[in-house]
């Protein structure tokens, strides 16, 4: 018969077992299910476009990025990816294209985790037309902040607080997006609108509405669906562990 202090060690075994198993499914169900889908799968551009054929060398797959130790504007990348942590690089080069996903989506939620070096430039597209920046914005005030900043809905909505970290840091969007609204002759009856967006687990913005496309976007005509897209025309820039959850109408 087990004496009372093996008795109480496996049953403190037996939950710690239990509570592990539970927080490692819901994690599994945070990744990949709960309606989730992988817009990057860490291996190769499937599934992705490039904007322009010219420039698109500067995309590469890496397994990891840090700031150049030798100049803190560039990114330097390792590995050769392949997991699903594998990074999707905008490497330092003067000229490089947008890429864009070769499906359309409509209202969604889309995760997206990034990381800029010092000064540089770039953007998440919804519908590959309303862009929300990403930018070197560290240290910023609030009182400062503008459209054209990190998170700040382009040409539209300036973010309503500084939640940037420092460059070579690793950040992340989740962004609630609804599609303009059209009638049955196509004459639109809603404007597009950001329901939120988070930077860093911090909302800075809420129920924002877009008149139109908001600058160097794919498309200029305003539809039901479109791609996602990430501007690499700019700056340095990297990318992983994107996904998107298509909300049902």
């Amino acid at each position: 018969m087990p004496t009372p202090t093996r008795l109480i060690r496996a049953c403190l075994i037996a939950f710690l077992a239990l509570a592990l198993a539970s927080t490692t499914l819901r994690a599994a169900d945070d990744a990949t299910g709960g309606g989730w889908a992988p817009l990057f799968n860490g291996k190769d551009l499937s599934g992705w476009k490039m904007r322009h054929q010219a420039g698109s060398e500067a995309w590469k797959i890496v397994s990891d990025v840090r700031l150049d130790p030798a100049d803190p504007k560039k990114l330097v990348g390792s590995g050769q990816g392949g997991s699903d942590r594998a990074v999707l690089l905008r490497g330092p080069i003067d000229h490089g294209t947008d890429i864009y996903t070769d499906k359309e989506f409509g209202d969604c939620e889309l995760h997206v985790e990034f990381v800029v070096p010092q000064r540089s430039n770039s953007g998440v597209y919804l519908m590959g037309r309303y862009e929300v920046q990403v930018l070197d914005s560290y240290g910023k005030p609030d009182e400062r902040l503008g459209p054209g900043d990190l998170g700040g809905i382009y040409t539209t909505s300036k973010p309503s607080k500084s939640a940037s970290r420092a460059p070579g840091q690793w950040q992340t969007f989740d962004i609630v997006f609804e599609t303009p609204r059209f009638d049955s002759g196509g004459k639109k009856t809603r404007n597009a609108k950001f329901v939120s967006v988070k930077l860093n687990g911090e909302e800075i913005q809420k129920d924002v509405e877009v008149k139109g496309p908001t600058g160097s976007e794919l498309y200029r005509e305003e539809k039901l669906t479109g791609p996602i897209l990430l501007q690499g025309d700019h700056g340095v820039v990297a990318f992983r562990n994107l996904r998107i959850k298509v909300k049902q109408r």
